[in-house]
């Protein structure tokens, strides 16, 4: 998961988890991420739903950029249980995003 901090990562996940009041916000962040940091943050998210497996990392990122045809941030947004499927993905990947989250929320504070 070389292509995006897990931070960056965990910062979505806030966000999604309140995008009602938060969506400009999330919007403007994933607007901000390169190419290669939003592929990965796709592939996270697909690996967490179901759609690849952890080991599969490389084609679930591979996928994301060769399908890459609607703006990242209209995708994710658009994707029920955002946060979810990230979170799991991460956890899948060997992540917590537990730390990574309340690292954010007390940085924040």
């Amino acid at each position: 998961m070389e292509k995006i901090s897990t931070s960056k990562v965990a910062a979505v996940i806030v966000m999604a988890r309140e995008l009602n009041r938060a969506e400009g916000e999330l919007r403007a962040l994933v607007d901000r991420m390169d190419e290669e940091e939003q592929a990965a943050l796709t592939a996270i998210m697909w690996i967490g739903r179901g759609a690849f497996e952890a080991e599969e990392w490389d084609e679930a990122y591979d996928t994301a950029i060769a399908e890459a045809t609607t703006p990242t941030a209209d995708y994710l947004i658009g994707t029920p249980h955002l946060a979810d499927h990230l979170e799991a993905g991460m956890e899948a990947l060997g992540f917590d995003p537990t730390d990574e989250e309340d690292a954010l929320m007390t940085r924040g504070a």
